[in-house]
């Protein structure tokens, strides 16, 4: 019986852990961070290689914010969650509203420090990027597109934030690879829109596919994500990067053109979520890209 009960203590302990992973959504922070270094290394790759705390710092604020700007986002979405995706971390019940803001908390303040740590520009930019992450948060998610925007500016500061963390300037080439970004992700945010219609119908949240339907929100999705692919063959024509760059954007071009016709040909939230999913692997076989460019 002793056995037993300490078994399900430590199976209890994991879906507990493994909850609050959950919480900071580990891919998109993950990426967060690479999309950091990856700034880095589109500025100065030899020196990134040799300034390796700059770079870690960076990755680490952008590892942290991320996850703590997902937190408040579950905290602030728990009831839509509980229609939309029950099985979400504060709406399955493993972690409490509480618990998950005291977590966030604790995740902004390590980002912060490792912001500042990195150099005063740094930390100022940081300081930016969590005021405009509280503002959609707690506003902005209910405008529908201004939201979206919102959410792809953060998706497209670390590319910046990366190029400030080596040279304390934004290199302008940088800049080009930021607009891609937010623009694909600002796409895939109103993507999500279509998945996501019953709670936010409930919460009066306006999407794009909660004001005009999911066909209308699906052919802008599409709009941008082919919008993004237009800007793809920029870096090669302007030699910003090298050949390695190729490979991996024709496979992120591919699968962000094979979306778009999936999605304009079927707006449900069905396959919408399978796209919202399958593009974010897209995005990461395009960050890839820019490291393997770069080099």
């Amino acid at each position: 019986m002793e056995f037993t009960q300490r078994m399900l203590t430590l199976v209890n302990l994991w879906r507990k852990l493994r909850a609050y992973v959950q919480l900071i959504r580990p891919i998109n922070a993950f990426m967060m961070g690479v999309a950091v270094v990856v700034g880095a290394f589109l500025t100065d790759s030899m020196k990134a290689l040799t300034l390796p705390r700059q770079v870690l710092l960076g990755f680490l604020t952008g590892v942290f914010l991320t996850g703590a700007s997902m937190a408040i986002n579950d905290y602030y979405d728990r009831e839509i969650d509980t229609i939309n995706e029950p099985s979400r971390p504060i709406p399955s019940g493993f972690v409490t509203p509480k618990s998950a803001l005291a977590f966030a908390l604790i995740l902004i303040i390590f980002g912060l420090a490792t912001a500042f740590f990195t150099n005063l520009e740094c930390g100022l930019v940081a300081i930016l990027a969590w005021l405009v992450t509280s503002t959609y948060v707690t506003i902005g998610k209910r405008t529908g597109l201004p939201g979206n925007f919102m959410v792809s500016f953060c998706v497209a500061l670390p590319f910046l934030y990366g190029s400030l963390a080596m040279t304390r300037e934004v290199n302008l080439n940088v800049g080009l690879f930021a607009a891609m970004a937010f623009l694909s992700n600002t796409g895939r945010e109103i993507n999500k829109g279509i998945v996501d219609v019953a709670g936010d119908k409930k919460r009066n949240i306006q999407t794009l596919a909660v004001r005009f339907g999911n066909r209308a929100a699906a052919a802008l999705a599409a709009v941008f994500y082919l919008s993004a692919v237009s800007l793809s063959v920029l870096p090669l024509v302007w030699k910003l990067v090298s050949w390695w760059f190729i490979p991996f954007v024709a496979a992120t071009d591919f699968g962000l053109i094979l979306s778009s016709f999936m999605l304009l040909r079927n707006p449900s939230r069905e396959n919408a979520r399978k796209i919202k999913k399958a593009v974010l692997v897209f995005f990461f076989l395009g960050l890839l890209g820019f490291i393997a460019g770069s080099l």
